[in-house]
């Protein structure tokens, strides 16, 4: 039979209130009695009822984490982190999977309430502006993961960078043909990540005055298989593109196979650039855009319960770098190889 708190107290030799105060850190505890009780708690090997801490200290002691589709591999690793870091902070760690629109919204609306949770992670969903304002009331504690929202607490990457670099990267390659393969660059889940990396991707051409061919830039639903099927619809126009670039891993991986159904060797006849480094990228050898995800999960966390102890703190947002990873799957183009050759 496990101990309970009348245990602790008695083998201690104080009241119940006093193992109360010690197990919920109060500071009405001299040195010595809370040694001697957690000593007695160690012995016992006593855990507080976790409904019992709740209602001693006027909390929950749970957090919620939102977050949108589970099996995408960027989400998983930021969970990762964020179960890394709250494993051991004396909160019960809550999942919530966002897969539907209608899904999103009640989340966002219905979970960061006092009364169900007392910190909230908000994982790649930017809340709309009238969302904002609820976020933003008194007793809940709010962070957001992989996105920035002024005026809230959020560690985020800069997604606009991110595509820049991938299309610099193939630019200073000799490319001039450069396809962009996406998610939708507007959608009612409302995630930036694509939309933002489109703009880096942009910019990037016109600042090497290189113009923009529409017929380059194909976008669908979230996959392996229909990015595959994207870049099929792009390697077959008449004027293909010599290099993709790819708004994540799981899409470049698409990329790569259309080109080896059409036997075009990467990155000889094609270069291919993803975005995120999961664990498959290092395994085929593809050149990505590295982003910290188990790093942002675990880095939301140390934000939220820095807000958690103390509710009246300014918001801050931090922005994590981003990294070339440069790997086997791009090239110069083979015109210029070839012409470096005859050099």
């Amino acid at each position: 039979m496990s101990a309970t708190i009348r245990d602790v107290a008695e083998r201690a030799g104080v009241g119940l209130a006093t193992v109360s105060r010690v197990v919920n850190n109060s500071p009405l505890v001299s040195p010595a009695t809370r040694q001697r009780v957690l000593n007695v708690i160690a012995e016992l090997r006593y855990t507080p009822h976790q409904a019992a801490r709740s209602l001693s200290l006027g909390k929950t002691l749970t957090v919620t984490t939102i977050a949108p589709f589970f099996t995408r591999p960027s989400v998983v690793e930021r969970l990762r982190g964020v179960e890394a870091n709250l494993a051991d902070s004396g909160y019960q760690l809550i999942v919530c999977n966002v897969e539907t629109v209608e899904r999103r919204d009640i989340c966002l609306r219905d979970l960061p309430r006092k009364e169900r949770s007392d910190g909230v992670l908000i994982i790649s969903l930017a809340p709309h502006p009238e969302e904002v304002t609820a976020l933003q009331q008194p007793g809940v504690a709010v962070v957001l993961i992989d996105t920035y929202v002024a005026g809230m607490t959020c560690v985020f990457i800069d997604d606009q960078q991110g595509g820049y670099i991938a299309t610099r990267h193939l630019l200073d390659l000799g490319h001039e043909r450069i396809a962009y393969i996406s998610d939708p660059l507007t959608d009612p889940f409302n995630f930036t990540s694509s939309r933002d990396r489109y703009a880096g991707y942009r910019q990037a051409l016109t600042d090497a005055g290189m113009p923009f061919c529409e017929s380059y830039h194909r976008s669908g639903m979230h996959g392996r298989y229909e990015a595959r099927r994207l870049a099929t619809e792009l390697l077959s126009l008449d004027r293909a593109p010599t290099a993709i670039f790819a708004a994540s891993d799981t899409q470049a991986l698409g990329v790569l196979e259309a080109a080896h159904d059409i036997h075009l060797r990467v990155p000889d006849d094609l270069s291919v650039i993803g975005y995120d480094d999961i664990e498959i990228a290092e395994y085929l050898g593809l050149t990505t855009i590295r982003q910290p995800l188990f790093e942002t999960g675990a880095r939301g966390v140390e934000l939220l319960l820095e807000r958690l102890g103390n509710l009246d703190t300014d918001p801050v947002s931090e922005r994590m770098p981003v990294e070339l990873v440069i790997r086997r799957t791009t090239a110069a183009p083979r015109k210029l190889s070839s012409d470096a050759e005859r050099r």
